[in-house]
């Protein structure tokens, strides 16, 4: 996320496109590049913001980029259900 406030250039992505992002990339998990991902979105999202939302996920571990470069969807809410109910967690 640091990239995308030293850009003055970077718009902020809504809510709803971050969301469209995420299930595209949960969709096509583990086939596609970030260009060809940036290709098989729903609707079109400017490269730089696309570039932001891809940093935000990965930031928050929803995604992962591999050797070389496939992004992959990683987030697992059954585990993430479980360790909240752990008594060392609190959220």
């Amino acid at each position: 996320m640091q990239k995308a406030e030293q850009n003055p250039f970077v718009r902020s992505p809504t809510l709803d496109t971050v969301l469209m992002v995420e299930r595209t990339i949960k969709e096509f998990s583990g086939e596609f590049n970030r260009t060809e991902l940036w290709k098989k979105l729903p609707r079109k999202v400017m490269w730089q913001t696309y570039l932001v939302i891809l940093d935000y996920l990965q930031s928050i571990n929803k995604i992962a980029i591999d050797s070389i470069g496939k992004v992959g969807y990683i987030w697992n809410p059954e585990t993430a259900k479980r360790f909240a109910h752990r008594k060392a967690i609190k959220l």
